[in-house]
């Protein structure tokens, strides 16, 4: 059984209320809830029927869901943290993309593209190279063989209570709040 983590340490984040953050807590803990009743429904249900297979399809969405909210909330912290443009990412970021802010305009692009779901930095595991995703919904989008750079949440339950229809500035917010030695972290050095 998956236990929801505890993200309160975001609370009093600069740019998000503690009422969205809450709310934004309890909709990742209803995926969490999901995952778990999904697998026990799929682990002791009738194979091949319909329900199964239908839920067989739905185990996806609850478990991007999941996952997908960890490590948005992983990658941020209350104040933000320095970029280190001398480190490894960096330089990988300036080599694939041209340079920081080249990547960064076309993050923050993605960002404001119509639609909901999910805007990551994600590397090629096999060769190295970094790509900026759209991922929409939880479960379309994602490129096979890749890891979770950085992540943010561009569904209208990550913003639209502290800034209604302006995502712009929600990104603003949310690149203040992205906590870069997290970021770093996730980066596989040496490809």
């Amino acid at each position: 059984m998956y236990e929801p983590k505890n993200f309160e340490r975001l609370l009093g984040t600069e740019g998000f209320s503690d009422i969205l953050l809450r709310n934004h807590f309890t909709l990742y803990e209803g995926y969490v809830s999901n995952v778990n009743k999904v697998y026990e429904f799929l682990k002791n249900g009738e194979v091949g029927v319909p329900p199964w297979a239908e839920l067989k399809r739905r185990f996806g969405w609850e478990w991007d869901g999941m996952r997908l909210h960890e490590v948005y909330f992983e990658n941020m912290v209350k104040g933000g943290s320095v970029f280190d443009k001398q480190s490894p990412l960096a330089q990988k970021i300036a080599e694939d993309f041209g340079s920081f802010e080249v990547w960064e305009k076309d993050f923050r692009a993605t960002g404001v593209m119509r639609g909901i779901g999910w805007v990551a930095l994600v590397q090629d595991v096999e060769s190295g190279r970094l790509f900026n995703i759209w991922v929409n919904e939880h479960d379309a989008g994602h490129l096979g063989g890749t890891k979770m750079i950085l992540v943010m949440d561009v569904f209208e339950h990550a913003f639209a209570l502290d800034y209604g229809l302006k995502r712009a500035d929600y990104i603003v917010a949310f690149w203040n709040a992205i906590d870069w030695n997290v970021v770093s972290s996730r980066f596989i050095a040496g490809k």
